[in-house]
């Protein structure tokens, strides 16, 4: 995630726009919480005495100087013993790693009190300036976004839309050292009631930085990223680009900072790695209406999956003018927006597959929106498409 993403969240009292939660399964959870860092492989298991020294390497708001830091040692000692790396070489570097109180203010919650509003969140990301840049930067890939659409199965507008609303095709990666922040969060991570789980999940990224700037041949503290330590156009952690990304220009490495074309195919890849159905036709969501009785609120906040099948929805007051698609299964999502009235969409497994990119409907909605945006303009046809959305 960055800077301008997490302004641009609070701005229109949305998720933020990048760093999902973990593919994992995510339960009751609302998908209109706040987003966290995600697109990463497994978290490494940390040993318990470990965490438990973590806890007590600095208290929220505290600087930290991360050579000193019993934790951090202990830290760099499993590293080393993991992965082979010298460990003076560890000592050298952490003596390098500075503490980032921006990372620590910026990762606490939003504060409480203003509706979420999909109206307003999608006037910010549907927008001329993205609308624009998608335009030249499908115009400049068009043979790379086709044969990724070929190979993975992944529409051309939903890649473009993904990272026209992570960091306008390149223009906002962020410029924090990847490390710095990844050492702040995984040991001085702010108070919060998921605290513990939220320094595990950086300590896991900042293990996994240092593997990839092993694995890349790069000077570990040469990486830049967004405030959570997300890398490059698509904005994956470090841990999704050693599980998912793609050297899909062939040149034997995988670049998501420099090369539109890795991204690309990475950006394909993590979606058909978590769930996205290439033999599913059609539109990934459908508009909906609900009926007064409200017993079909039973479908909402049932994990991010599709779940039901279309006579289920019907026969509990969950209406569509479109003919959903035979022996698919489908889920309901809500979009608030504020003291208006709410909207409902009819989701599919694909809409899903993009909430595990970030773990937010608001998310989702505008990467389709903006891509469809995208499509239209750049075929010369107006944005008030009566197209199913």
């Amino acid at each position: 995630m960055k800077l301008t993403s997490i302004l641009l969240a609070l701005a229109v009292s949305a998720s933020p726009l990048s760093q999902a939660a973990p593919a994992k399964k995510p339960g009751k959870k609302t998908a209109h919480a706040k987003a966290k860092p995600a697109r990463k492989a497994a978290a490494v298991a940390v040993p318990a005495a470990a965490a438990a020294a973590a806890g007590t390497a600095a208290q929220a708001g505290d600087a930290v100087v991360f050579s000193e830091s019993e934790a951090v040692n202990a830290f760099a000692d499993e590293v080393a013993l993991r992965h082979g790396f010298p460990r003076a070489e560890l000592d050298k570097l952490i003596a390098q790693i500075r503490y980032i109180d921006t990372a620590v203010q910026l990762v606490k919650p939003a504060p409480k009190g203003k509706p979420k509003n999909w109206q307003n969140y999608s006037r910010v990301t549907i927008e001329p300036i993205r609308i624009r840049a998608g335009v030249a930067f499908w115009n400049q890939h068009a043979a790379v976004l086709a044969r990724a659409q070929a190979e993975y199965g992944v529409p051309a507008e939903i890649i473009v839309g993904i990272i026209g609303v992570e960091t306008i095709y390149g223009r906002q990666t962020g410029r924090f050292r990847v490390l710095d922040v990844l050492a702040t969060l995984a040991f001085a991570y702010p108070e919060a009631p998921n605290r513990a789980a939220r320094m595990a999940f950086f300590r896991g990224e900042l293990e996994n930085a240092l593997v990839l700037a092993r694995k890349s041949n790069i000077d570990p503290l040469s990486m830049l990223g967004s405030f959570a330590g997300a890398i490059g156009m698509p904005q994956f952690m470090p841990g999704s680009v050693l599980a998912y990304g793609v050297d899909y220009d062939n040149n034997g490495s995988i670049d998501l900072r420099g090369s539109a074309v890795d991204a690309i195919g990475s950006v394909a890849s993590f979606l058909v790695q978590h769930g996205w159905q290439a033999k599913q036709a059609g539109p990934l969501v459908y508009p909906a209406g609900v009926s007064d009785d409200r017993t079909w609120e039973r479908f909402l906040n049932q994990g991010l999956a599709a779940k039901f099948g279309a006579e289920e929805l019907r026969a509990s007051g969950v209406s569509t003018s479109a003919v959903l698609p035979a022996n698919q299964r489908f889920g309901l999502i809500d979009l608030p927006n504020g003291a208006d009235t709410t909207e409902y969409r009819i989701a599919t497994d694909n809409f899903f597959a993009i909430t595990q990119y970030n773990r937010s409907y608001f998310y989702a909605m505008s990467v389709i929106e903006l891509g469809r945006a995208i499509r239209l303009n750049r075929s010369g046809q107006p944005l008030a498409s009566a197209e199913t959305l």
